[in-house]
């Protein structure tokens, strides 16, 4: 009977409009929700047989489906926390639930979220108020990440840093810019050895000194030509004093190269590389590359003039340091920090990207799960493929328009209202038939 119809129409019409209301109170009461991602209910039609031209028409209803999309970006939010972490474009952060850290295994349950409020913990670890923990590749102690499948969250570990942690940065190169004067070589100079003592760091934090000492080879005859040769002898304080090198160097005189170096001969330590101008050296430190200019460069070791001039000597490394701070930059590298000035990546943080995210699974503290409706998941570096870039000092704002919630509100009374009056007609209707009898 079509005036039944009519009554389960209407009783669709209210529950689908109730589901639209509950999907307007989440937005709203979420409108300052970090990482919200509102959702939306869409109204299917119902149609029950029924042949054009019958004369007939049995009322289908409405069907109500939702929806969060999570895939439209809310506001950038700038804040004081480094920690603070966001994406300006797609992609989520990996994390886990603090209480998976103390399970047996290995494969925890990997969630995802689009921005986070992270700080330390008791243990270092890094997490929100909420116990959601950031999730990363490890760096090895020369601050690179190794390659790791994509496909699988099993490499990742939760991001710890120690806030008491000391560090320190090994010496592993040095450049000598060092000038030796030409006068020494010429016959009748006294062949005084020019000592030069240069600060490294080993690979235990400790300072030590490498002594390098340029010895000039001066003619026995007198009116003989200069040599422009000399050695240098290398000595290593962390080997108590140990020559661990020692070359015997000839410059050039002519006038389109003069000054510069023209050979290097190895008496003992490690070889040069007269393409690059680098000794491999052997210390008791670590190993170390020592650049002293290529064949004809005239930036490294030079012969002109009359004085001893170390010009230009650099180096990296830095002596232990204490932790100062800890950020995070556009391609999701953790960098730590110290006061002595040094650097260095612990951890990637690489971004989850699936090909339907508006499939994912919701859950609580805006976090999704990959589900067969989202497709697989894969792990991006921040900034490459379809992944936008890891902003620090920012948090995604929520995604709901009050303005346009509120309007949807009063759509959504004013149908419920007009279902409920449908049902009202349809009662009166059902008593009048009922009265026919009276």
């Amino acid at each position: 009977m079509t005036i039944s119809s009519s009554l389960s129409a209407g009783v669709a019409g209210l529950n689908a409009n109730a589901t639209r209301l509950s999907t307007i109170s989440d937005n709203i009461a979420n409108s300052s929700t970090f990482g919200y991602k509102r959702a939306t209910a869409d109204f299917q039609s119902l149609v029950i047989g029924g042949i054009s031209g019958s004369g007939t028409y049995s009322a289908g209803g409405v069907r109500a489906t939702t929806q969060r999309l999570i895939d439209e970006n809310g506001p950038l939010i700038s804040t004081s926390n480094p920690l603070d972490i966001a994406i300006s474009g797609r992609g989520m952060l990996p994390v886990t639930q603090a209480a998976f850290l103390n399970s047996n295994s290995d494969d925890k349950p990997m969630l995802a979220t689009t921005t986070g409020s992270f700080r330390t913990d008791e243990d270092g670890i890094l997490k929100t108020e909420t116990g959601l923990v950031l999730m990363g590749w490890p760096a090895d102690a020369d601050g690179r990440v190794g390659t790791y499948p994509r496909d699988t969250a099993a490499a990742l570990e939760p991001v710890v840093v120690q806030v008491n942690q000391q560090s320190g940065d090994p010496t592993t190169r040095m450049n000598l810019g060092v000038n030796l004067p030409a006068t020494d070589t010429e016959a009748g100079a006294s062949g005084e050895p020019q000592p030069l003592s240069i600060e490294y760091f080993g690979n235990l934090g400790t300072s030590e000194a490498l002594d390098v000492v340029f010895t000039p080879t001066v003619p026995t005859t007198p009116g003989d030509p200069a040599s422009n040769a000399w050695t240098m002898t290398i000595s290593d304080s962390a080997s108590a004093g140990a020559v661990v090198g020692e070359y015997d160097l000839v410059f050039d005189d002519s006038r389109a190269n003069g000054g510069t170096l023209s050979s290097v001969s190895v008496t003992s330590g490690g070889a040069y590389d007269s393409t690059s101008g680098v000794i491999s050296l052997t210390l008791a430190g670590g190993p170390l590359d020592l650049t002293i200019g290529a064949l004809g460069d005239p930036k490294g070791l030079t012969q002109l003039s009359d004085s001893f001039a170390p010009v230009s000597i650099t180096k990296d490394g830095s002596p232990v340091g204490n932790l100062t701070s800890v950020e995070i930059d556009v391609n999701g590298y953790i960098t730590a920090t110290y006061d002595t000035g040094f650097t260095r990546t612990i951890y990637q943080v690489p971004l989850v990207d699936v090909p339907n995210p508006n499939g994912l699974i919701s859950q609580s503290n805006q976090t999704y799960q990959v589900s067969p409706q989202s497709g697989s998941f894969f792990l991006w570096d921040a900034g490459d493929g379809p992944t936008g870039e890891v902003i620090g000092f920012t948090r995604e704002g929520s995604t709901t328009d009050v303005a346009g919630e509120l309007t949807s509100l009063i759509q959504t009374q004013r149908a419920y209202s007009s279902n409920a009056k449908v049902i009202q007609t349809v009662d009166e209707m059902l008593q009048e038939t009922t009265n026919i009898k009276r």
